[in-house]
């Protein structure tokens, strides 16, 4: 038996995530934002597909207009991915996003971080706050001599206290990496060391064919050790594949009851 430790439970729309709810699949739309049919059309393919949770890029305010339309063609919550500007993370929350992404270091000024925090407090929407290591703090690279594991940790660390400290305890966390060693050996920290849902994903995992490989066998890892509440594919092309990897990989292990093993 697979033994999960016991997480605060969280909703991403009417999906629960920790506890000891079923894991979740999510994948990320790749169509350009702003063309509202072709990200709708890729939306309403996932969901067929089985996905679970969706993630879209809002880089501008002409992808917030859309947002109303990606709702209106899912049942899936939608969770905003966010970069650098705040607003548009305020914009989302307004306009009835699910879930909002941020790397708080990248967000800038503590005002900026607390604005979203209080517009995601008042409709208690949850807050992934995750870290890559691609993009760390600079400092930590000299630091630590590259992005390595204990350099991922402070930079999530630091991510959570920030969040923390506005009062705020809505989230998930995600550390990811695309060296296999490194995102198995975070995640084990972030799962001793905090009780929010963690989620999994392998970053640049590749092709369809390698990256399936080289994800499933990190996932697989995790999750055999009871590690993770929400999983997700990063393959390069059709996001649907992403879908079907992940539940194949959970029927195999016995940790979704849907399709046929």
């Amino acid at each position: 038996m697979i033994k999960r430790k016991h997480k605060r439970e969280i909703m991403i729309g009417d999906v629960p995530v920790g506890g000891q709810k079923p894991i979740a699949v999510q994948s990320m739309t790749n169509t350009d934002t702003r063309n509202a049919d072709a990200t709708c059309n890729q939306i309403k393919a996932l969901e067929n597909a089985g996905c679970d949770i969706v993630r879209v890029s809002f880089f501008d305010m002409e992808c917030v207009e859309n947002l109303a339309a990606f709702k209106k063609s899912t049942t899936m919550p939608i969770v905003a991915d966010i970069h650098y500007d705040h607003r548009i993370a305020v914009a989302c929350i307004e306009n009835g996003i699910d879930k909002v992404r941020i790397n708080p270091g990248n967000i800038g000024s503590k005002e900026k971080v607390s604005q979203i925090i209080k517009a995601a407090g008042k409709r208690n929407i949850p807050i992934r706050v995750g870290v890559n290591a691609g993009s760390l703090r600079p400092g930590l690279y000299d630091k630590y001599g590259g992005p390595t594991v204990e350099a991922m940790m402070e930079d999530l660390d630091r991510q959570v206290e920030v969040i923390e400290n506005l009062g705020y305890s809505n989230m998930v966390i995600a550390a990811k990496a695309s060296d296999m060693d490194k995102m198995i050996a975070v995640n084990r920290l972030m799962n001793e060391k905090y009780d929010y849902p963690i989620h999994l994903g392998l970053t640049e995992a590749g092709t369809i064919f390698s990256g399936t490989i080289k994800s499933s066998a990190a996932l697989g890892i995790l999750l055999y050790e009871g590690i993770g509440d929400t999983i997700r594919y990063s393959l390069t092309g059709d996001p649907v594949k992403e879908i079907e990897a992940a539940r194949v990989l959970l029927r195999s292990m016995g940790l979704n009851k849907k399709g046929i093993n």
